[in-house]
């Protein structure tokens, strides 16, 4: 990206358990996943990189990566307040399909934690926007780092990759540390009646690639 910031050196993590993980969602969809753990990650938290598909071959060529944030709402509970797990479930599938990894990331709530997240709920529903809940609550709006997402896509020699997001700033980050985006592919677009207002605003606000009725 031509506005990223300048590259900028990072400690090298390196890999410490490679396990071999069945995957089931609960549409019926199913696949196997080579999760590897790191030692040495900046922010001493228990990221996972999951190996889909031919991961290892796509290694030296440019494999389709995901970084996706922890959303125990989303992802695990199925919350419309959002489109985290819809866009897990896609992610998954597509590296599956072309051979990448995804990293997930314990990042809850852009970066402020889990409680600190449903106290922005609490927030948006007296009628502030997820950007503008954050900040009330001293926090910003997006605390997301992503150092440690590029540790591991070096300790693995992904160092090209296609990234599969809608946020500008994932590539910005992942590219001052040294992680040459190869392209930049959209996710779907997951739309609900309940999570309408939080998408416009990440299109509006924080330019994500997000082709909603309207914008």
């Amino acid at each position: 990206m031509s506005d990223a910031p300048a590259w900028r050196d990072i400690p090298q993590a390196t890999v410490r358990t490679r396990v071999t993980v069945p995957l089931r969602f609960a549409d019926g969809y199913a696949t196997t996943a080579r999760v590897l753990t790191f030692d040495g990650l900046v922010d001493g938290r228990e990221h996972l990189a999951l190996g889909l598909g031919d991961w290892e071959r796509s290694l030296g060529e440019s494999p389709l990566v995901r970084p996706h944030s922890e959303c125990l709402t989303g992802d695990v509970f199925g919350s419309q307040r959002c489109d985290c797990g819809p866009q897990l479930r896609e992610a998954v599938e597509r590296i599956a399909v072309a051979g990448g990894l995804l990293l997930y990331l314990r990042q809850e709530g852009r970066g402020i934690g889990l409680y600190a997240k449903l106290d922005a709920y609490a927030l948006q529903e007296a009628g502030l926007d997820t950007y503008e809940a954050n900040v009330a609550l001293g926090r910003g709006e997006d605390e997301r780092d992503y150092t440690a997402a590029a540790q591991m896509l070096l300790a693995l020699g992904a160092d090209k990759i296609r990234l599969l997001s809608n946020n500008p700033d994932k590539a910005a980050q992942l590219q001052a540390y040294g992680v040459e985006i190869k392209e930049r592919i959209p996710t779907g677009v997951h739309l609900s009646a309940d999570n309408l207002r939080y998408l416009a605003t990440k299109a509006t606000h924080t330019a994500h690639t997000l082709n909603l009725p309207g914008l």
